[in-house]
């Protein structure tokens, strides 16, 4: 039996990176809150996950920077393992915790690229699972996705949901990630469910999106359609160099905890400074929704046979990195988010607007 216990979400101030030795700062600051959020939250339910949010290693800076994809990789992306999960390593023994995290890291066979990963470590330090984000290279990011390498990608991995959306089974339940935008496309979600996971990570999203319900309600609905938990704290100040002085609320707060009936269990609202968030997490109640339930356990009555019909055809392209590093903000979206513009309304999925062609 899995006791009920507390999910803590660091909600940290941070700064942004020029070289991989610039985390040190961060890490010494993540430190120093996880102390600071078990002074309170360990005191009714023991808090056995901590959940780091996206950015609060690294930054933003290849995304804000518009930067070099291969000299990133190269000065910026750090391995895992290696010494910085080694680090959270040892804070996950310190206080006898689960760390859910994520970084900007490299493939040990493509060093010239970098992937934004996230991962768990247990208890005892050791790294568990690492997801490589599967909806990535928005107009803001710069990281490459499996799919942009997919034949390769699954010539080693295989093509299984394991593959792409990694579970692991531990004490505290199964754990899975589905990082910021991931968690805006239902798929992502739906493939982790049907993967087994029961408590999710889903960090970061930046403002306006967190301003006008947009994270609020994709957690809450990710929860809901796959009863499962998700644990979403969002970044506090972002300093966008390693000495800048003045941080910017570029997340816009709003972090908070979803239980498997997509209610909120703990919410932070504002970012003013570093803070946390917590809930609890009750893997038995989920259990028990999940065997019991007639109607909300929506699962067990997916009809796999007719939602295949949507996906038939190909629409984002596969592979668009093989052979080639990302480009700059203005390439990605001449070559690719004008085409997929394009080729919806060419297919009659959308209409233009009134006054185009």
């Amino acid at each position: 039996m899995i006791e009920p216990y507390n999910a803590v979400g660091l909600i940290p101030t941070f700064w942004g990176i020029r070289r991989r030795a610039d985390m040190d700062r961060n890490l010494e600051h993540l430190e120093s809150l996880t102390k600071a959020a078990f002074w309170l939250s360990n005191l009714d339910i023991p808090v056995r996950l901590v959940a780091i949010p996206e950015g609060a290693l690294q930054g933003f800076n290849d995304e804000v920077l518009d930067a070099d994809h291969a000299d990133f990789a190269r000065d910026c992306a750090i391995d895992i393992p290696g010494p910085e999960t080694d680090r959270l390593g040892r804070l996950a023994r310190q206080w006898g915790v689960f760390i859910m995290a994520q970084a900007k890291a490299r493939h040990e066979d493509w060093p010239d690229r970098f992937f934004n990963v996230g991962f768990v470590i247990d208890p005892d330090g050791a790294v568990i699972l690492k997801h490589y984000k599967v909806s990535a290279l928005l107009p803001c990011e710069r990281s490459v996705s499996p799919h942009d390498v997919f034949d390769w990608w699954v010539a080693k991995y295989g093509r299984t949901l394991q593959a792409f959306w990694p579970v692991v089974d531990t004490a505290i339940g199964r754990l899975g990630i589905m990082m910021a935008m991931e968690g805006s496309y239902p798929e992502n979600g739906r493939g982790l469910a049907l993967n087994g996971a029961e408590v999710v990570y889903r960090a970061s999203l930046p403002a306006p999106f967190t301003e006008n319900d947009f994270f609020e309600i994709t957690n809450r609905a990710r929860a809901l359609e796959n009863n499962f938990y998700v644990v979403a704290p969002n970044i506090g100040g972002y300093h966008l160099y390693p000495d800048s002085e003045t941080p910017i609320d570029a997340g816009g707060g709003q972090s908070m905890i979803v239980d498997y009936r997509g209610g909120i269990v703990g919410k932070q609202r504002d970012t003013n400074g570093s803070t946390f968030v917590s809930g609890v997490v009750n893997i038995e109640a989920l259990r028990h929704h999940r065997q019991s339930a007639q109607v909300t356990n929506w699962v067990k009555d997916i009809r796999a046979e007719t939602a295949q019909i949507i996906y038939e055809q190909a629409i984002y392209p596969k592979n668009l990195y093989a052979e080639r590093v990302p480009g700059r903000h203005a390439d990605y979206k001449r070559e690719v988010i004008d085409r997929q513009v394009r080729l919806m309304q060419e297919r009659g999925v959308w209409k233009g607007p009134a006054g185009t062609g």
